[in-house]
This record gives structure tokens, sequence and C-alpha cells, in this order.
């Protein structure tokens, strides 16, 4: 059984878990507290980062080499377009969202919100979640700019780049720091993603002690 240690609010989990489902590749969720570094984690992946999949009899580290690995040797749904300046694209947005959005922002906002408290580490810091629910509003501009030239984040087809978005979005959503209502493009386009079978399992996720908007499952949130 293909298995994938994993937290439940993590981007990087998420981003994966959503190329798993789309490309119908069943999975065993196996929840990681990877702050723990448990010596058996560790032996999986000694840089003590969750997603880790274990599948052909590998076990895999890194989410975009995970998903790139998963697109190649599942080619059937492609989540990468063929031509190399639009795969460059794709590579570029993901980079955008696993690094820019997620030091600006998730960091900032979900890290300080739920998984300082998760781990034990203590309170929010205040002029962090100050800080990220300023950037955020920067991001969310930016994609509506693509958006107005595009179907998708990254050209005329859904690919990782979207994948990467709504995995940090979607984690953001369960504590209500998205304004849905800030551009119509960027709330049509997550609604499209949000509908997806391959959403299902991370809205029905739950965090103890943590517990998701009622807009959050909806479909016409």
């Amino acid at each position: 059984m293909n298995r994938l240690f994993h937290f439940p609010l993590s981007p990087f989990c998420r981003k994966v878990r959503l190329t798993l489902a789309e490309k119908r590749i069943e999975v065993e969720l196996v929840d990681e507290r990877y702050w723990e570094q448990d010596a058996d984690f560790l032996r999986r992946n000694p840089a003590a980062k969750v997603p880790v999949l274990k599948i052909d009899g590998k076990m895999m580290a890194e989410s975009t080499a995970i998903c790139e690995y998963l697109d190649e040797k599942y080619p059937e749904t492609p989540l990468m377009p063929k031509d190399v300046d639009a795969r460059y694209e794709v590579r570029r947005l993901v980079a955008w969202f696993d690094d820019k959005f997620h030091h600006e922002v998730t960091s900032k906002l979900l890290y300080e919100r739920v998984n300082k408290k998760v781990m034990g580490l203590g309170y929010p810091d205040s002029k962090n979640v100050k800080l990220g629910a300023q950037k955020i509003k920067y991001h969310l501009d930016y994609m509506a700019w693509l958006l107005d030239h595009r179907r998708w984040l990254a050209g005329d087809a859904m690919s990782h780049a979207d994948f990467a978005a709504a995995a940090h979005l979607s984690s953001l959503d369960y504590i209500s720091d998205v304004d849905w209502n800030r551009s119509a493009a960027v709330k049509d386009w997550y609604a499209k993603i949000k509908s997806r079978p391959a959403f299902r399992s991370i809205l029905a996720d739950q965090i103890p002690g943590f517990l998701p908007p009622a807009h959050y499952a909806d479909l016409d949130f």
C-alpha cells in the first residue's frame, strides 16, 4: 500500500495529496508529528520534513520533486505542459507559492496561529500575523492579474502551479485568513479547484482544537 506521511494543514503535503488524488493513486495517509523528529521518521527523511511518500518501493521526499515524479510516472492526467516555456512558467509559479508566498504569508499566519500551538511553541507573534495579513493582499492581487490573462494560473490548462497555490490557500482558509471578496477571478478559480474530486479528502480534514469555518467545505462559498 502506498503511504503518505503528512501533516494535514501542511501546504506541501496538500500539494502532493492533490496530485495523487487527481491521478487517482490510492494512498494511506499517516499523520506525522515531524517536529518531534522521531527516529523512524528521520530514517525516512533525514531532513525531518513532510511530506514523505512511500510508493513503488521507494521513500520519496520534497513535494515538488514528488509531484514531478508522479507526473512523469503517471502521465495519463498531465499536470505539466509539453512546451518547454510553459513548463518553465509552471515551475516558476510553484516556486513562487512554495517560497515567496510561504515565507511572506503561510509562515506568518498558519504557522503562528496553528503550528505554534500544536507544537507547543507558545503564542502567536502579533507582528508576524499582521505582516502576513498585509502580504496576502499583494499575492491575491497578483493571482487576479494572472487570471485576467489566463484560464489557469500558468496558462490554458490546470497544472502543478494551481495545486501549489490551492494547497497554501486552502490551509489558510481553514483558519479564515483568505478574503475571497477581494477578487472575483481568484474566488472563481478556487471554486473550480475546490469542486474537483481531488479536493474532497482535504475538505474533510480536522485539526483537534481548531474548527474550520462553515464556508471551508462549502462548494458555494
